[in-house]
Formats: C-alpha cells, sequence, structure tokens
C-alpha cells in the first residue's frame, strides 16, 4: 500500500480498477484548510493523463510494473515479435502496444517490455540508437552552418531532421525519445 503523501514520481498504484503513474505531484499546505497533494497522473495501459488531488491519508495498492528486456526479432502484418533471451521463446505484441518512437527500432536491437500481471501494455526502445542515412541530398564541403538542416531516410524508413553535411550511407546517432539527430555514431 502507498498512502498520498508517499506519493513521488514514477510511483505506480491501483485505483478504481486501472494502474496509475505519478507524473508529478506537489504537496499543499493551504493557510486555511487541510493539506493536500496535487497530482498529474498517467493511466499506464490507455496512455491517458489526468490531474486529481488527493487527501495526504489516502491509501492505495502499489502495482508492480514488470520490464524485461527483450529482443525485437521480426514483424508479421500487425504483430512484432520479440524474443526473451532466456527461454528464446518468441513473444508477439500488437501494433497499438507501441509506443510512437518504435519506428526507430531495427531488428535485433533489445527493447524493454512493460507488462502488468501478464499483460503487456508498452515497449520501450533504447534510448539512443544508432543508424544509418539511405537516402538524403549530397552534403557540400564547408556545408557547416549551424542549424541548417535537411530531411534524410534512415534505415527503419523514418524521415528526420539532420545537417546540412550528412551523407548516405553514413551511421548518425538518433534520441528516440525526441526523434532528433544527436551525432555521427
Amino acid at each position: 500500500m502507498v498512502s498520498a503523501g508517499d506519493f513521488r514520481n514514477g510511483v505506480t498504484f491501483e485505483m478504481e480498477g486501472q494502474v496509475w503513474q505519478i507524473i508529478e505531484f506537489q504537496h499543499v499546505k493551504p493557510g486555511k484548510g487541510a493539506a493536500f497533494v496535487r497530482t498529474k497522473l498517467r493511466n499506464v495501459i490507455a496512455g491517458s493523463v489526468v490531474e486529481k488531488t488527493f487527501s495526504p491519508t489516502d491509501k492505495y495498492p502499489t502495482a508492480y510494473i514488470e520490464r524485461k528486456e527483450m529482443e525485437y526479432s521480426y514483424n508479421d502484418g500487425d504483430l512484432y515479435y520479440f524474443m526473451d533471451p532466456e527461454s528464446y521463446e518468441l513473444v508477439p505484441i500488437g501494433s497499438n502496444d507501441l509506443d510512437d518512437n518504435f519506428k526507430f527500432v531495427k531488428e535485433g536491437m533489445a527493447c524493454r517490455i512493460l507488462s502488468y500481471k501478464g499483460k503487456v501494455f508498452g515497449v520501450e526502445p533504447p534510448n539512443f540508437v544508432d543508424l544509418q542515412v539511405v537516402k538524403t541530398d549530397p552534403g557540400f564541403k564547408g556545408d557547416t552552418a549551424t542549424n541548417t538542416l535537411k530531411p534524410a531516410t534512415l534505415e527503419t524508413g523514418v524521415e528526420i531532421k539532420v545537417p546540412l553535411f550528412i551523407d548516405e550511407g553514413e551511421m548518425i546517432q538518433i534520441d528516440t525519445r525526441t526523434g532528433e539527430y544527436l551525432g555521427r555514431a
């Protein structure tokens, strides 16, 4: 059990049959009246975000989210298959359980599979990935102007903005959380 007075960022708990994770919290002690806890919560399965206030004495059961490293193998239509490195078992996950940042993952990459009571609800790709540029306009010597970007297609098929000096065939590093170019790999 976790009480509202012990809320911290990242804590997960069950409330009204749903699993919630705290994104932000603030303990408020007004000059008049009782103290309360103002929070911003994310439903970990549905993904919706709500704001809610709690009394510091409210108690809720703790929800334990299982995070397991698995290797992305391949996709077949709407199903994406991940291999457990210990048992070599293939686990299918539907495309609706994948975040938008999964577009940076290529076959063979390790991802973190998130589940609650055996039900998979999300896939976390690595924060930083190295991908090859397969299509972009050619770079020219001296193209080092700052903050000037051009479109580039990566080996996973996603298109991002890269600096002018990046050429086809180069390996670059991407931050999967923001989708931004970080540098050459």
